[in-house]
């Protein structure tokens, strides 16, 4: 998929508003000054930004629910806004982006102020352990722990209706097999739009 694709995809799949593309565009720029004073992404990966972040992100929402009302999409190790960021400017979900690192957490702040997504967007700045127990509708991590450790991190925020979106890459069906044969069967796996090699494990309860 090239950058150009990547955009026409983008746009194809969710019928993008002007209004939503001029924040994606913004977004992407902020990140891309604030990498001279951080490492958010990869080099290698800057350069296809659009395939490799945003559309790597955006795809999620193709396996989640509506975000109509107050649905919550809790997202963990958010770190350079991916797929947060992504996910609250593309949807009507409100977003909770769990991360401990405090420049990775000043930097969200400020995408957050700068894009006015506060109604739609907050970061919890500390340790999933920290953040007090609530229910959500969806919860996502991109790069967060291994599988079983996530789980017993992050399953107090869970109900029988909550949807588990976990973009795991090529380790996808190994992580699988090694939870216990109960918690295998909440999941299945999707392939991912941008790597053929890379699996998305979704669940439910």
């Amino acid at each position: 998929m090239t950058e150009q694709e990547a955009q026409d995809w983008l746009r194809k799949t969710f019928d993008v508003p002007r209004e939503t593309w001029d924040r994606l565009e913004h977004f992407l720029a902020i990140l891309a000054e604030e990498m001279q004073r951080q490492n958010l992404i990869s080099k290698s990966s800057a350069d296809h930004v659009w395939e490799r972040h945003v559309v790597d992100s955006a795809q999620l929402l193709l396996h989640a629910p509506k975000g109509e009302g107050d649905k919550i999409w809790m997202d963990l190790g958010t770190g350079a806004g991916f797929p947060g960021i992504i996910i609250a400017i593309l949807s009507d979900y409100k977003v909770q982006m769990v991360e401990s690192r405090t420049r990775r957490i000043a930097f969200l702040e400020s995408v957050v102020a700068k894009l006015g997504l506060a109604e739609k967007a907050l970061v919890f700045g500390d340790r999933l352990e920290n953040v007090e127990s609530h229910s959500v509708d969806v919860i996502s991590a991109r790069a967060f722990a291994p599988l079983q450790k996530l789980l017993s991190l992050s399953h107090r925020f869970s109900t029988e209706n909550t949807v588990w979106l976990l973009p795991k890459g090529k380790n996808a069906v190994r992580e699988l097999k090694g939870l216990s044969p109960k918690r295998q069967k909440m999941f299945h796996v999707e392939q991912s739009l941008t790597d053929p090699e890379a699996g998305i494990l979704v669940g439910l309860g």
